[in-house]
């Protein structure tokens, strides 16, 4: 990797067209999520090994329980045997996972499962990993509100004195840098209630790829990046970057 080759310190992506892949090759919607689970794996291991330090996914909105029951009982079942696949890696390479979102709505086994691994893993100097389960941007903020709104009725807090860093500190994502840039694939251009206040000055790329296509070898036969030098600003040096994971 060049010298000069600017790394983003925190990569956001948002995980989209899971399903889409699926249909377009004759299979099940689940067996798309089940590719894009273990896209995750891979680009856990080639983002760490790059130089990035922390890495955000979206794997299940607040909205997604709307979907159908049988797809919402199977990516549940993903998620359950994911918990237990992101352990092994993270031993491995020494990945420190934190799950994001509400986690009040998930059965009671699959937090026992995230508890285990937050605990397991918080030590780790490796990558830092945040799945956001159960989350929505908004709902975030509503609960960060919440939080803060308690401390100042109980005399904790003075509400002169909050600020932004005051409600930073009760979100989800309190303690982890924002990301410098956001990925979306399945050429969806929008953010879909993700990280809505952590995104503020990010940069944002959209890739026509659906997500389990997302990896090394498949990025290197497309042409349609912009060329820019490894001294480019910061958003082209994202470009670079985009050019060694995709």
């Amino acid at each position: 990797m060049e010298e000069n080759l600017k790394i983003p310190n925190h990569v956001a992506i948002i995980l989209d067209g899971n399903g889409r892949w699926a249909k377009a090759k004759g299979m099940p919607r689940n067996y798309g999520h089940m590719q894009g689970a273990k896209t995750v794996e891979v680009i856990c291991e080639e983002a760490y090994r790059m130089g990035i330090q922390y890495l955000t996914v979206y794997a299940f909105s607040t909205e997604n329980w709307n979907r159908p029951q049988d797809e919402v009982d199977a990516l549940m079942k993903l998620l359950r045997n994911y918990m237990k696949t992101c352990l092994k890696t993270a031993e491995k390479n020494r990945m420190c996972v934190r799950v994001l979102g509400d986690k009040t709505r998930l059965d009671e086994d699959i937090r026992t499962r995230i508890a285990e691994l937050e605990e397991a893993t918080k030590n780790n100097d490796g990558l830092h990993f945040q799945i956001a389960i159960n989350y929505g941007g908004r709902d975030e903020i509503v609960r960060a509100v919440k939080k803060l709104s308690a401390k100042v009725q109980s005399g904790e807090v003075d509400p002169a004195g909050i600020t932004a860093d005051t409600l930073e500190g009760y979100l989800d994502t309190a303690g982890i840098p924002d990301p410098d840039l956001l990925i979306r694939t399945c050429n969806e251009q929008r953010i879909s209630n993700f990280l809505l206040w952590q995104l503020a000055y990010t940069e944002f790329y959209f890739t026509d790829t659906y997500w389990p296509d997302f990896s090394k070898e498949e990025r290197r036969e497309r042409n349609d990046l912009p060329e820019a030098g490894l001294q480019g600003d910061f958003f082209y040096g994202h470009f670079e970057w985009i050019r060694y994971i995709m």
